[in-house]
């Protein structure tokens, strides 16, 4: 009952809330009024002008210290970096900290888990890829974000690829589709590089771009469970030429290719796909990322790009599509011109909220972590490991203890609480496969469960912060940094400090509920 009695204290007292309710001095936003820094930003603000939508104030250092932590690198700041941060008086502090975050090890890992999830890196069924080839498909997609390959090349590799699959993992792009049939690849096509849904084309336009894929062959080898995938130049083609040695097809913007029986068609696909040209790409490329790191695309569902689906702001769609261009597929410069606007750094406590305010970015979204983020965040805290194991026997049964969930290569690696909290079974691609709807199950494991009771009472890490020299205003502000990266308001150290009297003084079992409370609190549970 004590426990239950601080975390509604907590609770009522911590959580970003809506417009209204909060404090004059909320921990969560800035007093400055906001204003456009960047081009960005004077194409948000001006579309929310017109529509007589005020955005919010700022978000706070320690807001924005802990959601751009969480948005790049999918972890959460330690107290020490977060202190740090809040402390810090330089004006350029917060561009500083976006350019070392984009270079951490950390950034490839998340992101690499991300675009798992779209490119459905998963060994078992219904995907199939089998353990050597998620190892190998996903060391090269996370090496590639680490060494922010261009974003063109990224997607002609996968595309135009022959090889095994254990040698040139590129080509497993080709045996994550649950059909081989070309419609079933050309819709996987369409989905992650241009970021619609084929399925809904009219009939032959469909046609024409499954031509595309139409000649591509798969072959056993003697290793157990390789498969060579390559360019068939004795299969049908389709559609058949009409004209011997030569056949035409067409791309979906519907300019005609010819192509000789040598000529491999997924290469002619690849060259207009990232041509500059070629709208779909650069759009598809940068309202996901948007989405990502903002929680609503421009085109909103990010993936459902359609005529009659339009974006929200056609002009900052349009803006981001060709900076990416000018910078050469540079996914890194997408984000940095997103996280160093001020649209991206508004708080999340809108001036007036409306569904219409939502849609144009007039404030920051508050959204559930990601499951892996938030059992690593847990972990971190405490200074615990989750155990994983494959459910395939060999070769990768045992994951090591060390091992960030962020950082685990198969989808088919499962945990009750990977699997309560939302991790998708990367079955079809699609974004919305990750469940980030919070659930009543959720709010009740994290306050009933075992082991996450287990972890916060015997965590080092967290006992050595309530142990930790000072007093319990000491132990609370470190519990306040590690937990929620920011230091606490007089009034909760007020109320902290209370409740830290009326258990006798035992400054463990008031630290370990304070840091149970936090744990359970929105501010911890969401980005904000």
């Amino acid at each position: 009952m004590r426990a239950f009695f601080i975390a509604l204290v907590v609770l009522l007292a911590t959580g970003p809330g809506t417009a209204g309710q909060q404090p004059a001095r909320s921990p969560f936003e800035a007093a400055t009024a906001p204003a456009a820094r960047t081009r960005l930003d004077e194409l948000v603000f001006a579309r929310l002008k017109r529509l007589g939508l005020q955005p919010a104030r700022p978000s706070s250092d320690a807001v924005f210290v802990r959601r751009v932590f969480l948005d790049v690198i999918g972890t959460l700041p330690t107290a020490d970096e977060a202190r740090a941060f809040i402390v810090d008086p330089s004006p350029t502090k917060r561009s500083a900290l976006v350019d070392r975050l984009l270079e951490r090890e950390e950034f490839a890992d998340y992101w690499a888990m991300k675009w798992g999830d779209v490119l459905r890196v998963k060994s078992e069924f219904p995907i199939n890829l089998w353990p050597n080839a998620v190892q190998a498909y996903h060391h090269w997609i996370r090496t590639s974000l680490r060494n922010n390959v261009p974003f063109d090349r990224f997607a002609r590799e996968l595309l135009t690829a022959s090889g095994s699959n254990f040698r040139v993992p590129q080509v497993n792009f080709y045996r994550t589709v649950q059909s081989r049939e070309p419609t079933s690849i050309a819709a996987n096509v369409a989905l992650v590089f241009m970021g619609t849904r084929a399925e809904a084309w009219p009939a032959d336009r469909q046609a024409a771009m499954s031509a595309f894929f139409s000649q591509i062959g798969y072959k056993a080898t003697g290793e157990w469970k390789e498969e060579i995938v390559f360019f068939d130049a004795d299969k049908a083609a389709s559609p058949a030429p009409t004209v011997p040695g030569s056949r035409v097809a067409t791309l979906p913007d519907l300019t005609i290719v010819r192509l000789s029986p040598a000529d491999d068609p997924r290469e002619a696909f690849a060259a207009w796909l990232v041509s500059p040209k070629n709208a779909w790409f650069a759009r598809a490329a940068v309202n996901r990322v948007w989405f990502w790191l903002m929680g609503r695309g421009i085109v909103h569902e990010a993936d459902d790009i359609r005529p009659d689906n339009p974006p929200a702001n056609p002009d900052l769609l349009a803006y981001l599509e060709r900076e990416f261009q000018a910078s050469r597929f540079d996914l890194k410069q997408v984000y940095r011109l997103i996280l160093n606007s001020s649209t991206y750094q508004l708080s999340s406590i809108p001036a007036r909220s409306s569904a219409e305010a939502e849609a144009n970015f007039a404030h920051a979204l508050v959204r559930p972590l990601d499951a892996e983020v938030l059992v690593d965040a847990v972990c971190q805290i405490t200074g615990t490991t989750e155990q994983y194991s494959s459910a395939i026997p060999e070769p990768f049964t045992y994951i090591p203890p060390d091992q960030r969930s962020i950082a685990l290569a198969d989808g088919s690696i499962r945990s009750a609480f990977l699997e309560t909290f939302g991790r998708p079974p990367r079955d079809t691609g699609l974004l919305s496969e990750r469940n980030s709807r919070p659930s009543a199950f959720q709010r009740l494991y994290l306050l009933n469960s075992s082991d996450i009771q287990r972890k916060l009472q015997q965590g080092p890490k967290i006992q050595a912060l309530i142990q930790a020299r000072g007093d319990i205003r000491d132990v609370v502000t470190g519990l306040y940094l590690a937990i929620l990266s920011r230091f606490p308001t007089e009034d909760e150290l007020k109320t902290a400090a209370s409740y830290a009297q009326s258990v006798g003084g035992n400054r463990r079992q008031a630290g370990q509920d304070l840091a149970w409370a936090l744990v359970n609190s929105a501010e911890f549970r969401f980005r904000h």
